[in-house]
């Protein structure tokens, strides 16, 4: 959420539809550059389309989806292979104490257009 937040298009009116689409870009990134990629929504599950990315939510209030990013970096047998983009900075020095780097969300924002 914190790349779609990184810029205020209006996506608070379609908070589905800006999920859509950043799955989407992140597909065409992963299929760009071969990287593996896993994004966690905040909130309910629902069929964000057909993307070869993994798509988790994490259901449950606040923190719910930074309490999912540090168990999937913590249960990866390689954390320090791994890249979380967050520019939430509880949550990256969560990560970069299992060995993920971080990148700024408004960064990789840019990166993805």
């Amino acid at each position: 959420m914190n790349v779609i937040g990184s810029r205020p298009d209006g996506w608070w009116r379609d908070r589905r539809g800006a999920m859509r689409s950043l799955a989407s870009s992140l597909a065409a990134y992963a299929e760009a550059t071969g990287d593996e990629v896993t994004v966690v929504f905040d909130g309910r599950a629902f069929h964000v389309g057909d993307q070869p990315i993994a798509v988790r939510f994490a259901p449950g209030g606040p923190n719910a989806a930074d309490d999912e990013i540090v168990k999937v970096v913590a249960a990866d047998h390689e954390p320090r292979s791994l890249t979380v983009v967050t520019s939430d900075s509880a949550l990256a020095d969560r990560v970069r104490a299992h060995g993920a780097d971080v990148i700024p969300a408004g960064s990789f924002r840019r990166e993805l257009d």
